[in-house]
């Protein structure tokens, strides 16, 4: 329940440019993450003294690079993928998160064998296929991008893919490490270090703002401040919760509920159904989810079940 969700609220990321299209991707994340550190400071001031003794130089430096990962450097690499390359292929490559999470977490003592997880996380790769082929059909790839710009959209896209992944893996190791730090205690200390981070973007965001409409700053703080809410607080605090209570192979399945609620907030928003592609996909990143849950469950509990 807390990976779906945190799938939930991160969904709503991608609607965030539909209510503000004049917004640089720059501009959008600064006022995102800006928002964030300050919703988390607000949050976390009245146990901050207290706090900050339970942490030494190591765990604030993982939590610079945890803020650097999993929020602003991924995000970055994630925009030049998509002006270079579209979004059909950045989707395509950014992904598969879910899978590779899964298969990196194979290497950890207490997941199951591959024979159990393997059949779940290949559904979950032909799922994320066929999407990836159904926004190539539909013509989304930038078809006047050269080969060399298309070359660095996917060098990019794989760039983020890592970082996405060594996010959910580190910040997994970390939570089980500091069971002293609550989970949302630990969203809100990224949120703080976040917050401090995207400063630096604030000289490139407003770099080259030019005329925009009367309504426009109040709109734009509404998502910025409505997504580091939702998106940034609650969802990271339900994904730190999941992270705590969930081994890596299991907790890569959960990150396809962003992808499910993506686009479901997507079809809402255009005003139309899925396609037969779409859902086929849908469906199976669902059949994936359950399949590797069942997969975590004790063998004992799994024959009891079958026999009634």
């Amino acid at each position: 329940m807390s990976g779906l969700g945190a799938g939930a609220m991160w969904g709503l990321v991608f609607l965030a440019p539909k209510f503000v299209p004049e917004a640089s991707p720059f501009l959008l994340s600064a006022g995102r993450y800006i928002a964030y550190g300050l919703i988390a400071a607000l949050l976390i001031a009245p146990r901050w003294k207290p706090l900050v003794g339970l942490l030494d130089r190591k765990t604030w430096w993982a939590l610079v690079w945890l803020s650097l990962t999993g929020n602003i450097v991924y995000y970055l690499f994630l925009v030049v993928s998509v002006h270079y390359a579209g979004v059909a292929a950045s989707a395509l490559i950014v992904g598969a998160v879910p899978v590779v999470v899964a298969l990196w977490g194979l290497r950890d003592k207490d997941s199951p064998p591959i024979l159990k997880v393997g059949p779940p996380i290949a559904v979950a790769a032909l799922a994320i296929a066929l999407i990836g082929y159904e926004s190539v059909t539909r013509g989304q790839l930038a078809a006047d991008a050269s080969g060399l710009s298309v070359a660095i959209g996917l060098v990019a896209a794989l760039i983020a893919l890592v970082l996405w992944t060594s996010y959910a893996v580190g910040n997994s190791r970390w939570m089980t490490r500091m069971t002293h730090v609550s989970s949302h205690d630990w969203s809100l200390l990224i949120g703080v270090v976040t917050g401090a981070l995207s400063l630096c973007l604030v000289p490139i965001a407003v770099m080259n703002i030019g005329d925009l409409p009367a309504n426009f700053w109040s709109r734009f703080l509404l998502v910025s401040f409505g997504v580091a809410i939702l998106a940034s607080v609650v969802g990271n605090a339900f994904w730190n919760r999941a992270s705590r209570l969930l081994p890596l192979t299991m907790l890569g399945q959960m990150i396809v509920f962003e992808t499910l609620f993506a686009f479901l907030y997507g079809f809402i928003w255009e005003q139309r159904g899925p396609s037969i592609i779409e859902i086929v996909a849908m469906a199976l990143m669902v059949v994936s989810v359950v399949w590797c849950v069942r997969a975590h469950r004790p063998s004992a509990e799994v024959e009891r079940d079958a026999e009634h």
